[in-house]
């Protein structure tokens, strides 16, 4: 018990004063954390309530204010490449309305009146609920009768909503009170409608096609009596050269419409609203970005009154890389050339459609892009632009890729420079005899382009391909020959996008069958199928000696300036897609072949000499689906042309595609030579422009 007690702690004893102290001690370090803390606040308030003033007011002010912008504003201009305007903007008149605080709807619906009998409006868009909601704002009493004793008591009890029992009145009104509507009413409605659609503070378009300087001067002399009505100017696409190029120059959408349906989603991801006008096709869609304005921003007042906070102003300015002039003549050649050819030529019962291109090869750039269709409405023929062909029609090109196929020979080591070979028919087993237009006898590689032997390639091919041919006897060829052969095509462009700047290029077509004997044919042109543009940018990459350069039709940027194309943004420069892996020693071949086309071989006369043309004509036996049941059911014969000039140093490459010019037994002498005449024609007014 002892050894416990000694064990006990003791404790210090403090005296009255020692915890008055202690106290007092903490207390004075209480104090200075307070005053510290207190310190801190006070210069945190000085800074955002003095230092900071200016910056925190401005944050707020644009925080509760409410900032809208207004309508689209004005698209940039498009040139063409010698500064003449394609594509403009005019003004359109336009009646608005916005609407004022305290205007009742009893108001609106007597201001609807007062302008439908001021404006001819058409009212056909009125649909069936806002008629019969516009009912319901006219007949309140007679509405509310709609509605039974135990809805109301339902509203009471918070078991339906107030939206609840405008919908079951809408709903309930009859066939037989909206027949008592006559046209003046609808056309009230129809304006009541849109006076109130979309956000309230929005400024709303009344009308602004076919407005009349009556209907203009009538709504500006009564905006007193009108609350809110008013007349301002808006804007639309013009162009001076009426159709020509118009396809792809594209369209815009407008006031009313707003963002296109299938476009929705996609402008609205990159921050447009559902009201604006943009770009739905072609150069408006592809350089939306460039040529869409910036629109002004206004806040609203306490009054409902728009402040201008920032000006908005029009889009930048293009320039294209067409000649207008020359699109026009072009254009107008090949109009004549169909109605003349559909008139006078024999065996062109499915001929209906032409398409030329007309490039730099060095740049890429397009000067001229035509596709024109024939069709016949009340036993007449009207022309329709097709130049979206150029971009995805599917063409059998012929013999036109020869010197594609010829490079596949060299490359390969299957076609020796000078190689001399037999132009004889040849014969598989169990297929037709294949042969070229005449026989040639001995000829060489350049000849073979010259004189556009059949029989030269299909040599070829089946070497390519590992082949042993025997007249009459089976052939069986290794099918990577078709990997081989497309593989060097698509170095010139064949069989690939071209990459031009427009949406929805084609790849043509890309046959899925390995038989023997489609090799032969895929070696003169006879299988895959390609679009202009393709066909353009081949002959663009022979003539540079194998740079295969993207086409396009944008050439320079332009900021939008009152004196016109002064403030240079961007210039379109030369994008070489791909090098042809081949020396250029086989280049210098296959251009020799190519300029005896012109000079005694298929082309001669297509294009005057004088100009030194090389190229390649094609002749293809195509297939039409004549009545239409998505199945082709009779041969045809197409034809085409590549070619470019000078050349020794080629500045111009030309694409003629005229598909469907004969029938019959496909006979070479039953077709037409609309492809001759309409290169002779455009290859003259080319040099006559650029002399």
């Amino acid at each position: 018990m002892k050894k416990k007690i000694n064990n006990v702690k003791h404790y210090k004893k403090y005296t009255q004063d020692d915890i008055t102290s202690l106290v007092n001690r903490r207390y004075k370090i209480l104090i200075f954390f307070i005053v510290v803390l207190f310190s801190v606040l006070g210069l945190c308030l000085f800074y955002i309530q003095v230092i900071k003033n200016n910056h925190y007011t401005v944050q707020l002010k644009e925080l509760s204010q409410k900032i809208i912008e207004g309508d689209s504003a004005s698209r940039g201009r498009i040139y063409d490449r010698n500064g003449k305007i394609i594509v403009d903007n005019k003004a359109v008149k336009t009646i608005y309305y916005k609407k004022k605080n305290g205007v009742t709807t009893s108001e609106e619906v007597v201001m609807a009146y007062k302008v439908a009998n001021i404006l001819d409006i058409d009212f056909k868009k009125l649909n069936d609920y806002d008629l019969r909601n516009f009912w319901v704002i006219n007949n309140p009493r007679s509405a509310n009768k709609k509605i039974t004793d135990e809805e109301w008591k339902l509203l009471d009890e918070r078991k339906l909503t107030l939206d609840d029992i405008e919908e079951y009145k809408i709903k309930r009104v009859t066939k037989k009170e909206l027949e008592e509507y006559k046209d003046i009413d609808k056309e009230a409605a129809y304006i009541y409608y849109l006076m109130n659609k979309g956000y309230y503070y929005a400024l709303k378009t009344i009308k602004n096609e076919n407005v009349t300087d009556e209907e203009y001067a009538s709504i500006a002399a009564n905006d007193e009596q009108l609350s809110g009505f008013g007349t301002k100017l808006d804007w639309e696409r013009d162009y001076p050269y009426g159709s020509t190029f118009r396809t792809i120059l594209g369209n815009v959408s407008s006031s009313s419409s707003g963002l296109p349906a299938e476009l929705k989603e996609a402008y609205l991801s990159v921050g447009y609203s559902m009201s604006d006008r943009v770009g739905t096709s072609y150069l408006e869609y592809q350089y939306e970005s460039i040529l869409r304005g910036t629109k002004t921003k206004y806040t609203v007042d306490d009054d409902g009154n728009y402040i201008v906070l920032e000006e908005g102003k029009r889009g930048n300015d293009i320039v294209l890389s067409i000649d207008i002039e020359l699109q026009q003549a072009v254009e107008k050649i090949v109009e004549q050339e169909l109605l003349y050819t559909k008139k006078n030529d024999p065996y062109t019962k499915y001929f209906d459609r032409a398409f030329v291109v007309i490039s730099d090869p060095n740049t890429g750039e397009i000067l001229a892009m035509v596709g024109k269709q024939l069709k016949k409405e009340n036993g007449k023929y009207k022309i329709y632009d097709y130049s979206a062909g150029v971009i995805n029609a599917s063409i059998t090109p012929g013999s036109s890729v020869k010197a594609a196929s010829h490079m596949v020979g060299y490359v390969t080591g299957n076609l020796k420079i000078g190689e001399v070979r037999n132009d004889a028919c040849i014969k598989i087993a169990a297929t037709p005899i294949k042969c070229s237009y005449t026989m040639y006898g001995n000829i060489n590689d350049v000849q073979a382009l010259s004189y556009s032997s059949n029989t030269y390639q299909f040599q070829t091919a089946i070497k390519v391909g590992k082949g042993n041919y025997r007249y009459n006897q089976p052939l069986k060829l290794d099918a990577k020959g078709f990997d081989t052969y497309r593989n060097m095509f698509s170095q010139f462009g064949l069989g690939v996008k071209t990459g031009i700047d427009l949406p929805n290029e084609k790849l043509g077509y890309k046959g899925n069958s390995t038989v023997s004997g489609l090799l032969l044919d895929f070696s003169i042109g006879q299988y895959d199928n390609y679009t202009p543009i393709q066909m353009s940018q081949y002959i663009g990459t022979v003539a540079t000696n194998g740079n295969r350069v993207k086409p396009n039709l944008l050439k320079r940027v332009y900021a939008p300036t009152k004196d016109g194309l002064t403030e240079l943004i961007y210039t379109n420069k030369p994008v070489v897609l791909n090098k042809v892996n081949a020396p250029q020693k086989y280049f210098n071949r296959i251009k020799q072949g190519l300029r005896m086309v012109f000079s005694g071989g298929t082309g001669y006369g297509f294009i005057n000499n004088k100009y030194k043309p090389a190229g390649k004509t094609g002749t293809s036996e195509s297939f039409v689906d004549t009545n239409n049941d998505g199945k082709i059911d009779t041969e045809t014969l197409s034809t085409s042309l590549v070619a470019y000039a000078p050349y020794d140093n080629p500045t111009v490459t030309f694409t003629i595609i005229t598909p469907n010019v004969g029938t019959g037994n496909i006979n070479f002498n039953q077709m037409s030579k609309v492809n001759n005449r309409l290169s002779q024609k455009i290859s003259k007014k080319y040099f006559e422009i650029y002399k």
